[in-house]
């Protein structure tokens, strides 16, 4: 890691000049990293909240984007190349960076940063806040994705026709998609632009991994090599490989990082990961969490003691969605 005083920063934007942004936010660390199609591509010094307003840990879509924007908690503070990450007044903008945290919840950047990190960004990218430092693990391949069973080519059913299902792609036509699996409700949620379009019950064997990894997918490798002709079976799908981001603080035992994604462990219907895999894009992130799912989260009490994973989904615009604080 590049050493770094208070204000610096490096960008290396030409390692991955294509495919999907994941930011990991560590405290501690008091640094941004920021990886595009698997590869770290920009580190930053950052101040994040002071004793009495500590910056939230989660893992939050970006919800806003404004090159120009006022605070109206703060005095109107100036807040450049703003990035929302909560309505209630979380966001990572340009401002002072002392080396220490120093803000009241936001992530401050350096300007230079901050405006680069603008124009890299979308709505919808993940940014990940956590308490410890991260190092990505190795490529990976998440086979319970696949609809249909990899050693028969058949379409894979479930073990309850009546688990609870649904794909309204509609709701989010546009816009980087995430997909969010919590292993302990037994649900995947699939989110495109911060909106729900769809969601599936999820059938789990055995003990799976603790604490949360999020993942962004990196490559859609061709058709396996399989031999289909006559059979009357479906074509083999392409393989999705998938670079992992541990998430900081919530570190598995060696080697558990991996289990989540074993077929034989995780299994959601075939048609339904039909349905994901032809909506999945470059854009498109992985989040598995062993945390309970919450579309619209409680007040979670500041400070790093509260360790609970946040999934925010932000309201769609309506004549009642009260005024973002920020």
């Amino acid at each position: 890691m590049p050493v770094l005083k208070p204000g610096e920063y490096r960008w290396w934007p030409e390692l991955a000049p294509e495919g999907p942004v994941v930011m990991v936010i560590s405290l501690p660390e008091q640094r941004i990293h920021v990886y595009r199609n698997g590869l770290r591509i920009g580190v930053s010094t950052v101040s994040t909240g002071k004793r009495g307003f500590e910056t939230r840990t989660g893992v939050f879509p970006i919800l806003e984007r404004q090159t120009e924007h006022f605070s109206n908690l703060y005095d109107s503070a100036p807040m450049p190349f703003m990035l929302r990450l909560t309505w209630s007044g979380t966001a990572l903008h340009a401002g002072k960076v002392p080396g220490y945290p120093a803000s009241h919840g936001c992530i401050r950047l350096p300007a230079a940063f901050a405006e680069k990190l603008f124009h890299a960004s979308r709505r919808g990218v993940i940014v990940v806040i956590a308490d410890a430092a991260s190092q990505p693990p190795e490529v990976i391949s998440p086979a319970w994705l696949t609809p249909v069973d990899t050693a028969t080519g058949a379409l894979r059913g479930t073990a309850d026709d009546a688990l609870a299902e649904s794909w309204m792609p509609e709701r989010s036509p546009e816009g980087p998609l995430t997909a969010v699996l919590s292993t302990r409700d037994r649900m995947l949620v699939v989110l495109r632009n911060g909106i729900e379009i769809g969601h599936a019950a999820a059938v789990i064997t055995g003990e799976p991994a603790k604490g949360t990894q999020v993942y962004s997918l990196r490559a859609v490798v061709g058709e396996e090599a399989r031999m289909t002709a006559g059979t009357g079976l479906p074509d083999p799908p392409p393989t999705l490989y998938w670079r992992a981001i541990a998430m900081p603080g919530k570190t598995p035992a060696p080697g558990a990082g991996q289990a989540p994604l074993r077929g034989g462990q995780i299994r959601v219907s075939g048609t339904f990961a039909q349905q994901l895999q032809a909506a999945l894009s470059a854009d498109s992130s992985l989040m598995i969490t062993d945390e309970a799912l919450r579309h619209v989260p409680p007040a979670v009490p500041a400070g790093p003691s509260s360790n609970a994973t946040t999934v925010t989904t932000p309201p769609p615009p309506a004549p009642q969605t009260p005024p973002a604080k920020l």
